[in-house]
């Protein structure tokens, strides 16, 4: 949750008028209330073990990149500092949860952490241009084309989706933390290994 809620509304003025009625801060507060509430409706499912993920750094997708100015960085800084709004209110809202449900066992999975590392570490060389020839119109991959052949060596597959390697990347990183920042209060290796 919260990637299309920014990608998608709240950074399209043209056609949404959200950013317009909200500074980022009231949005994102917005935003974690009715996650609040979705992941509330899970757990009168009968889920308890939940393993929420933030949001990525969306200033760094190429579909952003292409769009704003970036001021001599290598990502658009303020979509970023909005989405580390939303990111500033998940472990508040862990803990809320797991103080307020009897036998909840939420855990944070901070994308923005995982992000922060070297990606040539898992053989990734280009992180700010798709690997597939993209629509103008949609920002992903365009029909009828070939995709890069070295797709391994791309970050995202089109202006918004991660590729496969990457997403083994953060999956790895969110199931054994690689350092303390990375999961909130355990990774999912603990979550699973932990009695209700």
């Amino acid at each position: 949750m919260g990637s299309n809620d920014y990608i998608n509304n709240y950074l399209m003025p043209q056609f949404y008028p959200s950013s317009r009625l909200y500074t980022p801060d009231r949005f994102a507060e917005i935003l974690i209330q009715k996650f609040s509430g979705q992941l509330r409706t899970l757990y009168n499912t009968g889920v308890r073990k939940v393993a929420v993920f933030g949001i990525g750094l969306l200033g760094c997708l190429p579909q952003e990149l292409g769009i704003y100015p970036t001021n001599g960085s290598s990502c658009v800084d303020f979509i970023n500092n909005y989405v580390q709004l939303f990111n500033n209110r998940l472990k508040p809202l862990i803990d809320n949860l797991n103080s307020n449900l009897p036998n909840a066992q939420f855990i944070y999975i901070n994308i923005t952490s995982i992000s922060s590392g070297d990606p040539s570490v898992i053989g990734i060389r280009v992180g700010n241009a798709p690997c597939c020839v993209v629509s103008r119109r949609t920002g992903q991959c365009a029909p009828n084309q070939v995709p890069c052949s070295n797709r391994n060596e791309y970050a995202f597959w089109d202006n918004f989706h991660p590729t496969e390697i990457l997403n083994l990347g953060t999956a790895s990183r969110a199931y054994n933390a690689t350092v303390p920042s990375d999961a909130y209060p355990v990774d999912i290796r603990r979550l699973v290994q932990q009695q209700n």
